[in-house]
């Protein structure tokens, strides 16, 4: 049995499995919201009562893969480890109280675990798609052509951040505006370079912000993978959700079917990033992925098994 922990920087997952054929088959999914990167700064890095949650969160995720008897783990940490100027003291830490092998991987390698994970759920499989993965700390865009990955950026836009240092919603909005404005303009001038039809991309999105709208919109009460997996949202179903949840508080929006405990303040920042992009790139669907890093992590530790 093979596992996988992706450390991000709101939500801790860790993703039990094997591989077969190249689709990956789940055998346990644990999730742990640690919020890693809440009260980060430049100055002291990772908050000592995050560390304290992540620490926690880290020793329950340990203890699951020894007793499912895991052979290999391949253990991640994404943009809160990258910012931090703690980062690689904290990991020091953990893997002398867990043993669990943490590595920091940059926003490229990231990119790849998430659209290499991604691919594999995909039905149909677009030609040419634009894959996002709304993180805390960052985001990530990765553009793949016949299932190949052929451009991929990584972005400090993440929710954590966004929602801790802009309590106005103009403000945010502003930022989000003006980044991906800019990412854009990249993704156009890439595409043409490559003879890539830009207005025939496939929007594909991953991680908390959209499996969570994808929930939301289903009123998914106990959450379903498989149902989540190739979800449509049109442009107007987010809009309306959007709408919706702006008028209520973190708990009311908590309480709502789809919507878990630690996300309820997180979802506008998310939903923000997502509906200017799909304005940005002029395009009225979004294709939901429950699958991403951590599915592509397992893939890539059952490869290296395989040839070790």
């Amino acid at each position: 049995m093979l596992a996988a922990i992706d450390a991000g920087s709101n939500t801790f997952r860790l993703l039990i499995g094997r591989v077969a054929d190249g689709k990956v088959i789940p055998e346990l999914y644990l999730r742990r919201i640690c919020r890693l990167a809440g009260e980060l700064s430049s100055e002291g890095g990772l908050s000592p009562a995050a560390r304290k949650r992540a620490l926690f969160a880290f020793m329950e995720l340990a203890e699951a893969c020894r007793q499912s008897d895991v052979q290999k783990v391949r253990v991640v940490g994404t943009a809160a480890f990258r910012q931090a100027i703690n980062g690689e003291a904290f990991v020091a830490e953990i893997r002398e109280a867990t043993r669990l092998p943490l590595e920091i991987i940059s926003g490229d390698e990231e990119a790849e675990y998430m659209a290499t994970g991604v691919l594999s759920a995909l039905d149909p499989m677009p030609p040419q798609a634009l894959i996002v993965d709304i993180g805390g700390g960052s985001t990530e865009f990765v553009l793949c052509l016949h299932q190949k990955v052929v451009w991929s950026r990584s972005l400090s836009l993440g929710v954590v951040r966004l929602t801790e240092e802009f309590t106005s919603s103009s403000r945010r909005q502003k930022i989000i505006d003006r980044t991906l404005a800019e990412l854009t303009s990249e993704l156009v001038k890439t595409c043409h370079a490559l003879g890539i039809d830009f207005s025939g991309l496939t929007l594909i999105g991953t991680a908390g912000t959209v499996t969570t709208l994808a929930a939301l919109d289903m009123q998914m009460a106990e959450y379903d993978w498989q149902r989540v997996n190739n979800y449509y949202l049109p442009f107007s179903r987010i809009q309306h959700w959007q709408s919706m949840l702006i008028s209520l508080n973190t708990e009311e929006r908590e309480a709502l079917p789809g919507i878990e405990s630690g996300r309820g303040d997180l979802i506008l920042s998310g939903l923000e990033i997502m509906l200017c992009l799909m304005q940005q790139i002029n395009t009225d669907s979004l294709t939901v992925s429950d699958f991403g890093i951590l599915e592509g992590l397992l893939i890539s530790l059952h490869n290296e098994v395989s040839h070790s």
